[in-house]
């Protein structure tokens, strides 16, 4: 505890150095929307000193001695602005500045950005998507989605088009941690894998870490999906109507108090989807039943909302609230429906007098769900959450320091009958803790981040200290070595099972307080999930436009906890434990052009468990997996483009049936058991778990889609989109007892159009 309190006060010192120094710092906007400006470069010629804004458009120039200085803020697709600003005595001086949009192309903007980011930041398995990404996507049924650009990414495997859950280097689901503005999302993919409950219109931007992610995120061992949502329109009343015959959408946005020179600003966005797919499926996709002419029964609703207050010295504070729905039913499978409800706000505080910048946000989510299988037995899961955090960040001209704390307060309420009707079930409070400290240092050739976290689990009453680092090498101009290694851990378990034939049911509890058996038979004192990560690659610039990705990892998942789903008795314990490693190989290649973009990715992988009794390949265990994605632009403004994405990826593993076992009655005396037939009850499997491999899966997706300008912000896009569209026969899952293979979507043509003012 002494350490800890040593180490904040020897930051915070670190931290008051900066005020005998003289700062320029501030954000950088477009002046047309008001929207920050990411990677602009700001720079003082006469002191050969600059640095780049971050994703919230923030920049800070330290050391500066007393003077008059020219400052240059510059960014391809914007007018260059120059400003003289007198330095005298130490203080802080704030500056915003407002750019103006030139003619310069956006593809090479997005290049520029890419090519300075790739210098300074470490970006080992990270990858940033912005909105516009997403939209660059094909269009499937002409509405863009987060969850469709996930599966693209290298390291993430998708089980289909039903189920929407993403398997990401290795990891279960429930080791991603999915954070949408700071909250933790328990389930963010809807029933109909090709959406998320995310609005792709109001997402900023999306960092995604498939390793090595560092200390500035806990509580998970896989991965995180770090969603940021823009501020609505801070110059005029804006917004969208579409409708598919997947889904329809709204959204609005309006300036409460209209942005000025100084960047001060009230605005709000809302928006609204609602699935319609199952107002089609009897009419236009009546021959794409899910099974037996059920049609295709996927029902969600997402609605979101945000208010955001900016002032003109460049401090922020955002409040919103969200709603999401999903409903899947299936007569001769499941009713499966989830509800998860949560509001919260972020803050960005830049203090005139100090050089500190502090961040945090502060919520509430409720996160329900159930399930009624044939035997008509209710099983649910609920989670509420409230958390937060706050951070404290100093940018110097070669070095950042983060430092912060976190709280999760956590309840569960966990309801199971197995097939053998044992109950099992938990109702539990706990309470997570968190702290970290992470510092950067950059120069010219090397980037080095070491950061370090420590979690304290009340309920396991357990300390978790988790050393991490990550560096880069700029070897040449063009060629960038990367690596990073970790420890993490979590107290999350799945209520899933990888045997379900259709895992569509996730629920959520925290760690058991009462005994656990390892794999060695005997109770072990540490319940936590825990893991490690090391990660490895190079980036290289084979031209101005084209960038080639490979990177090499392994995951040790030293310790899994899972329900114990087949416990026979009462005595049984409700939990196992397993370990897991998954190690392999990703490779991609990007190109931009001003008429067309190609990306093509390629991973090697093995993802594999040990139960204590047998080691077998996960049931995501896909050994290759490839994407090509392909747009092309028919103008120079982009308003009309085609589009094209083709899925390859070899077979999952199964558990291979050895035969079925039925009940025969014996109250009727006059029943003759040698002759008769009862029906088939169960299924006896295969000793060697998931021994089998389902047939490779592969699915090309293509879109076309056209704009038209009324006036210089009203217009109609649409959208002609068709999923599957050489009409692939992948297998969804196979029916043992009823000997009857159901396969995914088949082909699905689509029209969609979206008026927007």
């Amino acid at each position: 505890m002494l350490r800890k309190h040593l180490l904040v006060v020897i930051l915070i010192c670190f931290t008051c150095v900066a005020f005998t120094q003289s700062i320029i710092r501030g954000k950088v906007f477009d002046k047309q929307t008001g929207e920050p400006i990411a990677f602009a470069d700001v720079f003082i010629e006469s002191l050969s000193l600059g640095t780049t804004t971050n994703m919230d458009g923030f920049f800070t120039l330290n050391g500066i001695s007393q003077g008059t200085y020219i400052i240059k803020v510059s960014y391809l697709g914007f007018e260059t602005q120059e400003l003289s600003k007198e330095v005298s005595g130490d203080n802080i001086i704030t500056q915003n500045f407002l750019l103006s949009q030139s003619g310069i192309t956006l593809d090479a903007v997005d290049v520029s950005a890419k090519r300075s980011a790739a210098k300074t930041e470490i970006q080992v398995s990270k990858l940033t998507v912005t909105q516009k990404q997403i939209t660059a996507l094909p269009s499937l049924g002409g509405e863009p989605d987060i969850a469709q650009y996930l599966q693209v990414i290298p390291g993430v495997v998708s089980t289909g088009d039903q189920g929407g859950q993403l398997f990401i280097r290795g990891g279960s689901p429930f080791q991603n941690k999915i954070l949408l503005d700071g909250l933790n999302i328990y389930n963010p993919f809807h029933s109909l894998g090709l959406f998320s409950a995310f609005e792709t219109d109001v997402i900023r931007n999306v960092d995604v870490y498939t390793a090595g992610f560092d200390a500035s995120y806990g509580g998970r061992t896989s991965a995180v999906v770090d969603i940021k949502t823009r501020e609505g329109n801070k110059k005029r009343v804006a917004g969208f109507a579409s409708v598919s015959p997947f889904a329809g959408k709204v959204l609005i946005e309006t300036p409460l108090k209209k942005f000025d020179d100084e960047g001060a600003s009230i605005s709000m966005i809302l928006t609204g989807k609602k699935s319609l797919i199952d107002q089609f499926d009897n009419n236009v996709y009546k021959y794409a039943s899910v099974g037996d002419s059920i049609g295709l029964p996927f029902d969600f609703t997402d609605l979101y909302g945000k208010i955001s207050i900016a002032s003109g010295g460049g401090s922020k504070f955002n409040f919103f609230g969200f709603n999401f729905k999903d409903q899947y039913s299936n007569p001769f499978i499941a009713q499966i429906g989830w509800d998860n409800t949560g509001f919260g706000g972020d803050f960005l505080l830049i203090p005139e007098s100090s050089s500190l910048i502090i961040d945090g946000v502060v919520g509430y989510s409720d996160y329900n769900t159930s399930i009624i299988e044939g035997d008509n037995a209710p099983r649910k899961s609920a989670v509420q959450e409230i958390g937060g955090n706050i951070n404290f960040n100093y940018y110097g001209n070669k070095s950042e320091i983060k430092y912060g704390f976190d709280f999760r307060a956590i309840r569960t309420d966990f309801e199971f009958t197995n097939p053998f009707n044992i109950r099992l079930g938990q109702n539990q409070n706990t309470a997570e803790l968190g702290t970290f400290v992470k510092y950067k240092y950059a120069t010219e050739r090397i980037v080095i981040e070491p950061s370090f976290r420590a979690m304290y689990y009340a309920s396991q009453r357990r300390f978790s200290p988790e050393p991490r680092i990550g560096l880069k090498a700029n070897l040449a101009d063009r060629l960038r070595f990367k690596a990073a290694a970790g420890i993490y851990s979590q107290n999350i378990l799945s209520t899933s099972n990888d045997n379900d034939i259709v895992n569509l049911f996730n629920g959520f509890l925290t760690g058991p307080e009462e005994p656990v058996r390892g794999l060695d038979g005997e109770s072990i004192s540490n319940k936590l999930i825990k893991a490690s990560h090391l990660v490895s690659g190079f980036e290289v610039d084979l031209g101005s436009s084209l960038t080639l990705n490979l990177e090499g990892y392994y995951k040790n998942f030293s310790q899994v906890l899972v329900i114990n789903r087949n416990k026979l008795s009462a005595q049984d314990s409700d939990y196992a434990v397993e370990r897991g490693w998954a190690y392999g190989s990703d490779i991609s290649l990007q190109l931009t052009q001003k008429k067309y973009d190609i990306w093509a990715t390629y991973s090697l992988a093995w993802a594999n468990r040990d139960d204590g009794k047998q080691e077998f390949p996960t049931v995501f265990d896909r050994r290759h997996n490839v994407n090509f994605v392909a747009n092309y632009y028919f103008d120079s403004k982009k308003n009309t483009s085609f589009g094209l994405r083709w899925n390859l990826g070899t077979g999952f593993p199964f558990t291979q049936t050895r035969g079925f076992y039925n009940y025969q009655p014996l109250s009727n005396a006059t029943s003759d058991y040698l002759t008769s037939n009862p029906d088939l009850i169960g299924t006896i499997y295969s000793s060697t778990r998931n021994g089998g491999r389902l047939p490779t899966y592969h699915r090309l997706d293509i879109s076309l889609s056209h704009k038209i300008n009324f006036t210089k912000n009203t217009g109609l896009e649409l959208n002609v989109s068709v999923v599957n569209t050489y009409n692939r026969e992948n297998i969804f899952y196979f029916d043992r007892l009823r000997y009857s293979r159901v396969n995914q979507l088949p082909i699905m043509p689509a029209l969609a159009a979206k008026f927007f003012f």
